[in-house]
């Protein structure tokens, strides 16, 4: 199985699956505080947060790996600071790959979440609270343990989601062999190479081994999470 693709084109394998991996593990603790607040609180500008995290959807992803670069960047404001206070850069770097692969799947991740949210009764967190419970403890003891299962979901979409990312990342990122190459943008270069349509389609086979493991890999760890749940 190894001999059936090249070192590098392993290489953009295991890229993307690290990619995806960070992108999914730092993103969802802001996709479940977004998802909560959209789904739970009122306040001033919670259409135009809802906008904003819908964004990157709707935009082109090469707008979206635009003004990626311009921020991120090391000549963006918050590139520049990143760089000179701590040291840290991401343009053109696999970190910078997957802060693009994180922000074009957010969305979807929050959507699922804030799904899972809006299906909990919010009597029971009342219940919870009339007892005595903080909100943060009505939230780890009560919602969370019910959203559990749209929380694994949307992590698989978001990861999904990253592993196929293309657009914003070539954007910000280029398309470098052995340090942003990741499997959409080396399947991209094949065909660009004429001949290059039999490595191309390699790379397609395991592109979607990948993201149908995942699906399937997200309903069975949902079904087994919501049998517990409920007891049975």
């Amino acid at each position: 199985m190894m001999d059936w693709l090249s070192p590098s084109e392993w290489q953009a394998v295991f890229l993307s699956l690290r990619v995806s991996f960070w992108a999914t593990v730092v993103s969802l603790p802001f996709g479940i505080f977004t998802a909560y607040a959209l789904a739970r609180w009122r306040f001033p500008g919670k259409q135009i947060l809802n906008g904003l995290v819908h964004l990157p959807l709707i935009l082109p992803p090469v707008v979206t790996g635009y003004l990626l670069l311009m921020t991120f960047g090391r000549r963006g404001p918050v590139g520049e600071f990143l760089e000179s206070w701590f040291g840290i850069v991401f343009a053109f770097r696999w970190t910078g790959a997957a802060l693009a692969a994180g922000i074009m799947a957010f969305p979807l991740m929050v959507r699922a979440i804030r799904l899972a949210i809006e299906a909990v009764d919010p009597k029971l967190e009342q219940a919870a609270g009339t007892l005595g419970a903080t909100r943060s403890w009505v939230f780890l003891t009560v919602t969370l343990p019910l959203i559990l299962p749209g929380i694994i979901a949307g992590a698989i979409l978001a990861f999904a989601k990253a592993m196929g990312e293309f657009g914003a990342t070539i954007t910000f990122v280029s398309n470098i062999p052995g340090q942003t190459q990741t499997l959409p943008s080396a399947i991209y270069t094949f065909l660009q190479v004429p001949g290059g349509e039999d490595d191309a389609a390699r790379l397609v086979i395991v592109a979607i081994v990948i993201a149908m493991a995942a699906l399937l890999l997200s309903e069975w760890i949902s079904r087994a999470v919501a049998r517990r749940i409920g007891g049975t």
